[in-house]
């Protein structure tokens, strides 16, 4: 008897909890949504704002043949990496159009202000201490971009819709010198993937989104390298021969 007592007792809080869970769900779907036909509506714009960190994935080339000055030759190898990040921030604008009810298509013209700071070594050439010589840029990148973006986002529920996106990113470079150790090129593309959600309040929508951002091709622009003035800086310039730039975004996007 004490058994199915037990038992007993156990099936009723099982009851109990299921009936407050379903009573909890109903009064859930009831909740009263904000602006409800902002979905429905076919093209709408809005402005963004966000923040974002910057990295570059380098191919360096290893041992390389450094000519000095008085003509004599030897091998060295050098490397350059990024060895910290900073953060920027990015502004923009956005257009987007309802393709169906899960489906939209977004045009974001953004720029992103940043910075990457890049690391050269030389392994073959030893500084006094022991150590490795080496070399330090502070790369300033301000980047025009116009992605174009896929949005599939899930059922509203109450005033959240949770989304997935992806999309390609043409992007212009206005920054960079012809006497930097390490240049990009003018014209790059990213493909980019990254989720988000809709919050629906009293008078406007907020859309927090985490995204990142991969070049497509080698940002590197290895022709610099015959403009360079101070012929010191080749072997350093040398030392890579594919650059990825990468950027990982934080947007807040307000319509």
């Amino acid at each position: 008897m004490p058994f199915m007592e037990q038992m007993k007792k156990r099936f009723q809080l099982l009851m109990f909890l299921l009936w407050t869970a379903e009573i909890t769900a109903v009064a859930q779907q009831r909740t009263v949504q904000n602006r409800p036909y902002t979905d429905l509506r076919p093209f709408h714009l809005g402005i963004s704002v966000g923040l974002h960190v910057q990295d570059l994935e380098f191919v360096n080339i290893g041992e390389q043949t450094v000519v000095a000055e008085d003509g004599t030759s030897n091998r060295q190898t050098l490397t350059a990496d990024q060895d910290r990040f900073d953060m920027g921030f990015n502004v923009g604008v956005l257009a987007e159009a309802r393709l169906s009810e899960h489906f939209q298509l977004r045009i974001a013209p953004t720029m992103y202000f940043g910075s990457r700071h890049i690391l050269l070594h030389n392994l073959s050439v030893l500084a006094p201490n022991g150590s490795p010589t080496e070399r330090r840029q502070t790369m300033k990148t301000v980047y025009v971009t116009a992605p174009i973006d896929l949005i599939f986002a899930a059922p509203r529920f109450n005033n959240h819709r949770p989304y997935v996106m992806a999309g390609l990113t043409p992007a212009v470079n206005l920054s960079g010198k012809d006497n930097d150790y390490v240049k990009l090129k003018r014209y790059d593309a990213f493909v980019e993937i990254g989720m988000g959600c809709d919050f629906y309040l009293p008078f406007f929508k907020i859309r927090p989104e985490l995204k990142f951002m991969y070049s497509l091709v080698n940002s590197l622009d290895t022709k610099h390298i015959n403009r360079m003035e101070d012929k010191g800086m080749l072997p350093y310039a040398r030392s890579v021969s594919d650059a990825r730039a990468k950027l990982i975004v934080l947007t807040f996007y307000f319509e």
